[in-house]
């Protein structure tokens, strides 16, 4: 908030840092941010406490791909129907409920652990069903967040405010997994839970404080279903969504679950025990960071549409350097650009969808988005957790990014210029 108090200071940045704070003056969009920056931290350090929880347990592969499914499945079920939700009712209400019920997962498996229940590796089914409803919750508040957030300014601050969400959620990414390694050697995973509890609970209070400059509510009739397979007919049929569709799954089931994989590379590849892991995610996440911060200075539409496809070719080689020598320093490097690729594929996947979609249209299409971008790892997760048991999970991690990435970069070879008009051209 440094410009609001010092316009000097405005006058003197360049005019591409400018644009990247400017959507901060955007009083609504401040309170939003503002609390899902610190539910982000919160989010991330439990997601790598629970993972190392997962292992400790079971020292299973194939149950960290299962931990993963559970967490990220219900959104691939859920989330269209709750697009199409949140097209009908004020998406504001749906976030602020959303995340109070996510919340609520943090405070129970905090409980847990003080009061002894998760020791033992029959106890995984615990972590098991909380993963499962946790999924649940996030398939709301992902259909809510995705569509709430162009509501809450201009339009034209969007695509900045999309990567300065994106900055906060990778530098999350950095800051959460070396939280949760410090508190996890100091006390336990349950003071990691126990935090991101109070996080979401910020949150929601600062999301009372936020208010909607104006609705997109969709009033033609039908029922949820039925509108929610408008939205998929909608955008299979769009000439940029489409297609956008199929390298954000490319990306999503073949490199993005190399996260979830991360404890297990580094205790079986780089023998670096939960140091290591730390280490690996936050690297995934300055990587992340990196490139978030790259396209918040950007702040544009046009090319942004090659920039996309170009990180299915920047993912999956990080994913092979992560995976192909046991020195912990080119894990590291890979980890680095895997991070960028899967935040430049998911950021400018969805600056361009909320460029080119329909107003009235939106909680639906970037529900697609939310399904695809969350929920399908879901799906590489399981398959490369069970394939990681029989081939290795270097092979199984790499021969996911690879295939996939290189079937959708030949698959979008002979659309892309028409993709990247719909997509850029759209108002």
């Amino acid at each position: 908030m440094l410009c609001l108090s010092f316009p000097f200071f405005e006058m003197a940045l360049s005019g591409s840092f400018a644009t990247a704070l400017d959507v901060w003056k955007q009083r609504n969009f401040a309170w939003y941010m503002g609390g899902a920056a610190v539910s982000l931290f919160g989010m991330w350090a439990q997601r790598v406490a629970l993972f190392w929880l997962a292992w400790e347990l079971t020292e299973s592969e194939f149950w960290l791909g299962l931990i993963a499914f559970a967490d990220l499945f219900p959104t691939v079920v859920i989330t269209p129907l709750a697009g199409a939700l949140a097209d009908r009712v004020n998406r504001l209400n749906m976030a602020r409920i959303s995340q109070a019920a996510a919340g609520l997962q943090a405070f129970v498996l905090a409980w847990m652990v003080f009061t002894g229940k998760l020791t033992e590796p029959e106890d995984i089914w615990w972590l098991f069903a909380l993963s499962l409803y946790l999924g649940v919750a996030m398939a709301f508040a992902t259909a809510a967040r995705l569509s709430v957030v162009p509501n809450l300014m201009e339009p034209r601050h969007v695509p900045a405010a999309l990567a300065n969400d994106a900055a906060i959620y990778n530098s999350a990414r950095v800051v959460g997994p070396m939280i949760a390694a410090a508190m996890i050697a100091r006390w336990d995973a349950g003071t990691a839970f126990l935090l991101n509890g109070f996080c979401f609970t910020f949150f929601v209070v600062c999301l009372l404080f936020a208010r909607m400059l104006h609705h997109e509510r969709d009033h033609r009739t039908g029922n949820i279903l039925s509108q929610t397979l408008d939205g998929i007919r909608y955008a299979s049929a769009h000439a940029g969504i489409g297609p956008l569709l199929v390298v954000l799954t490319a990306v999503a089931v073949g490199v993005k679950p190399f996260l979830e994989f991360l404890p297990a590379l580094s205790d079986k590849l780089f023998n670096a025990g939960v140091e290591g892991f730390a280490m690996l995610a936050a690297a995934g996440g300055a990587g992340a960071v990196t490139a978030a911060v790259w396209l918040a200075f950007r702040g544009r539409i046009d090319g942004l549409s090659g920039i996309t496809l170009a990180a299915l070719v920047v993912g999956a080689g990080g994913v092979i350097v992560m995976c192909a020598t046991p020195f912990l320093w080119l894990g590291l490097i890979g980890a680095f650009f895997a991070g960028a690729a899967v935040t430049v594929s998911g950021t400018g996947t969805q600056t361009l969808m909320q460029h080119a979609v329909e107003g009235a249209m939106r909680g639906r299409v970037m529900a697609l988005y939310g399904m695809l971008h969350r929920g399908a790892p879901a799906v590489g997760a399981l398959a490369i957790g069970a394939a990681a048991e029989i081939i290795g999970i270097r092979i199984a991690v790499s021969a996911a990014a690879v295939v996939l990435c290189l079937l959708a970069l030949m698959w979008i070879f002979s659309r892309r210029r028409t993709m990247t008009q719909a997509l850029e051209k759209a108002p």
